[in-house]
């Protein structure tokens, strides 16, 4: 149903009869109460509210997923890479689309929301980034590489040749792997001082240990 204090387009009898400006809805209802904002006439007039679908969302985060819908115009076309706002019970979340899956369970890069059954999306808020830190050099051995994992924002930004600081963690970012649905990357592997990419666009980390304690695997 329409809100008070939204603002809608209809045609104004008053200054504007056949081409729709812009009103402040005034009074919901079948016939709502509307204020023309180019000359204030006050009127009622009827707002076609438009049609929506329900659709399953299964949402991926920090290794666990849960399920969600959302409502959307039928018509609409969404494709893998997008991100949506979606209202659950647990919080309000930025998901981006990873699948989405049709009727017989086919899969689609792109289609129609009214064809999509299910979207498949991770959250990207706040994520965890994979990361693998090398011990510097002389103080271990390769075999001491180890993994971590970062929690961070998803729009954080992490630059090739910058050092980072996350807990106990110090070091020097060497290299970064994007995600298949990352979009405005020219590579999927940035290794050159001064590349960038935020957060919840990147695979794995790569970085140079910069502790001043002895290196140990453990």
């Amino acid at each position: 149903m329409t809100d008070v204090s939204e603002r809608v387009p209809a045609t104004c009898p008053s200054c504007s009869p056949d081409i729709e400006t812009v009103h402040e809805v005034l009074k919901p209802g079948g016939q709502v109460t509307v204020r023309c904002t180019e000359c204030d006439h006050v009127h009622k007039t009827t707002i076609e509210e438009p049609e929506e679908v329900t659709r399953d969302v299964v949402v991926s985060q920090d290794g666990e997923s849960f399920t969600a819908t959302v409502d959307a115009p039928p018509e609409e076309t969404v494709a893998v890479g997008e991100e949506f706002v979606l209202d659950t019970e647990e919080a309000i979340m930025t998901v981006r689309i990873t699948s989405l899956e049709l009727d017989g369970q086919r899969r689609a890069d792109e289609a129609a929301i009214e064809d999509v059954e299910t979207f498949w999306t991770r959250a990207v808020d706040n994520v965890s980034v994979d990361a693998t830190i090398h011990p510097k050099e002389g103080t271990g051995n390769r075999e001491d590489t180890r993994s971590v994992e970062l929690f961070v924002p998803g729009d954080y930004e992490f630059v090739v040749g910058a050092v980072e600081e996350h807990g106990d963690e110090e070091f020097d970012v060497e290299g970064i792997v994007v995600t298949d649905d990352a979009e405005g990357y020219e590579f999927d592997k940035l290794d050159y001082d001064g590349d960038t990419a935020i957060a919840k666009d990147i695979k794995r980390l790569y970085g140079r240990d910069r502790t001043t304690s002895a290196w140990s695997a453990w």
